[in-house]
């Protein structure tokens, strides 16, 4: 009867779809269509693939020890991939605590003392009998709001997804620091690069300032060819100090990447060429985008969430239904506080509906509505946005190839030239003008052509990035062994030369499945985050127990930054959660 009454008064919610929810209220939920191009600009181009690579260690394309153990040591001791997993953490405890207020919300015992006393001297006191009594209490208090219209139901779906979202959002932070490891050492080496031309065109410019001199010295030429020798040699000499500050920039990126302290880690990973990159790439479909890029994936879980919170918001139309009961003990002396006769109690079901709330329900209702609508439209723009990424990766990587290759033409040429022009002036058969304008293209056209090999690579990182490569390291161990030991946060020794750790037996696989049904993510999701730096069930008296250093049984203490470090940080193992939302089509909320 009160079921009737609730949907002819309520009306959101047809009787037919409610059952059809599994006695829910609200809509279940969908994916949102999003516009997803059908193919790539350049997808002519024999340099790009349209079969599907593995991503997970993209960057082993480079065939680079170095790169390979500074994403390594990245994946370890970034504190803001740390940052990312406590937020699981914290979904994991929202979720549990959605679970919970599916059961009983109210347990709880209570006991109470009293002694009390009446006025002698108030009106009609010849009825008290005792002026003076004790009271003793104790008891047990149980209320459960059942979950008649799919509220609590509803709130733990909303909890779900947003536990998904906080490990989409890991992994996109895990992508994000991949990609700019990976640019910030083509940086470096980019930079290096550059140096060495430098350096090499201010030797051969030297040569020519002692050319000119000497023929001014000799009366064959003005002090004019002397002058402007010497200001070529001082402008390519200013170059310098601006490549190293770039240097040093980029080297205290990386650091902070690497989650230690700025410090001269272009030394200890020493010299090295610019990454030499494929000349093609595999990049799939565009519809690969929405099952291998975190974000994209993250904001499809932010949509799921908030479709089930307007199932929350449309519960309160309904009355609130709920079983409440109290038992206990009563009696003036404690002796017989536990006999039969002191005995109380009351159980029986109850309801409340809110009534009469004008309009507040209802506009409730319409602003999660706005709130699905706006995430709706955000899902959508960021599929838009990773199409863009991936398109404007590409074009740098496949037009700089090109430009390499016209540059070298246009650098050996200038070698040339330069070394030509040296020689005509020392024999008096050119001024000295057109020599120093031969260097001034030379110095020019080395520095373009180092740049554009360092786009090459940086563009192929960026495709990588952009295609969501990288994030499915978190689902298998890591390599035990570390390619480049770095300093951990606090006091250090000095730097030790490059020693590899020994190699260690492989974590065992601790994941599950990846094909999880939709029944079964309700029951799962709680569990859906494994890792010995993130633990399933986290110790409480002591945060670091389980956060040990690579070798020796001294834990890590996260939150003293003086105390003495390992040399390395734990490994951040990198579990196997399922991964429901890369199946083609996201279950039916």
């Amino acid at each position: 009867m009160l079921a009737a009454l609730a949907f002819a008064a309520g009306g959101c919610t047809p009787l037919r779809e409610y059952v059809s929810n599994g006695f829910k209220v609200g809509h279940n939920y969908r994916r949102p269509a999003a516009p997803v191009a059908s193919d790539w600009i350049d997808a002519d181009d024999r340099r790009v693939r349209q079969d599907r690579e593995d991503l997970r260690r993209w960057w082993a394309v480079f065939k680079d020890p170095t790169l390979d153990g500074l994403i390594v040591n990245a994946s370890q001791q970034n504190l803001t991939l740390r940052q990312a997993g406590f937020r699981v953490l914290e979904a994991r405890a929202a979720r549990a605590i959605a679970a919970g207020n599916f059961f009983p919300q109210t347990q709880d015992a209570a006991g109470a003392y009293s002694r009390s006393a009446v006025s002698a001297l108030n009106a009609n006191t010849s009825f008290i009998q005792q002026r003076f009594a004790n009271q003793w209490d104790i008891g047990f208090n149980l209320a459960w709001e059942l979950d008649f219209w799919g509220r609590f139901r509803r709130a733990i779906e909303a909890a779900d997804a947003d536990l998904d979202a906080s490990v989409e959002d890991y992994d996109d932070v895990l992508v994000t620091l991949l990609g700019d490891v990976a640019s910030t050492y083509v940086r470096i080496r980019t930079i290096e690069r550059q140096l060495v031309l430098v350096q090499t065109n201010i030797q051969l410019q030297r040569d020519t300032l002692v050319i000119a001199d000497a023929r001014f010295r000799g009366g064959q030429v003005s002090e004019l060819d002397v002058d402007q020798a010497r200001s070529n040699l001082a402008q390519t000499e200013a170059l310098v100090p601006q490549f190293e500050i770039q240097l040093r920039q980029a080297n205290n990126q990386l650091c902070i990447l690497l989650g230690i302290p700025p410090e001269d880690l272009v030394r200890t990973i020493g010299a090295g060429a610019i990454p030499a990159a494929p000349p093609e790439v595999a990049v799939g479909v565009p519809a690969d985008l929405l099952v291998e890029r975190p974000d994209v994936r993250r904001a499809e879980r932010l949509v799921a969430g908030q479709s089930a919170r307007v199932g929350v918001a449309v519960s309160e139309l309904y009355p609130h239904i709920a079983v409440t009961g109290t038992v206990g003990f009563s009696a003036a002396q404690f002796n017989d506080l536990f006999q039969n006769r002191s005995q109380q109690g009351s159980i029986g079901p109850s309801f409340q509906w809110n009534l009469l709330n004008y309009g507040r329900l209802l506009n409730n209702i319409r602003l999660h509505d706005a709130r699905l609508a706006e995430l709706i439209v955000a899902y959508q723009s960021t599929v838009l946005q990773a199409n863009k990424e991936v398109e404007d990766a590409l074009v740098v990587f496949l037009r700089s190839q090109q430009r390499a290759r016209s540059l070298a033409v246009s650098v050996d040429a200038a070698q040339r030239a330069a070394n030509i022009a040296v020689a005509q002036y020392k024999a008096g058969i050119i001024d000295f003008n057109r020599v120093a304008l031969i260097e001034q293209n030379l110095v020019s056209q080395q520095d373009l052509l180092a740049q554009t090999q360092g786009q090459i690579a940086v563009g192929l990182v960026d495709t990588y990035r952009a295609l969501g490569g990288g994030w499915q390291i978190r689902l298998e161990p890591l390599p035990e062994q570390v390619a480049i030991p770095l300093p951990a946060v606090g006091p250090r020794p000095a730097p030790q030369p490059v020693v590899p750790a020994p190699g260690a037996p492989q974590a065992e696989n601790g994941g599950r499945s990846n094909n999880m049904n939709a029944n079964s993510r309700v029951h799962t999701a709680a569990n859906y985050w494994t890792s010995p730096l993130f633990p399933r069930n986290p110790p409480h008296a002591d945060i670091n127990e389980d956060v040990r250093p690579e070798r020796g049984s001294e834990p890590v203490d996260l939150f003293n930054l003086d105390a003495e470090a390992p040399r390395a940080l734990p490994k951040a193992s990198f579990g196997t959660p399922s991964r429901l939302a890369e199946q083609a089509t996201l279950p039916v909320r």
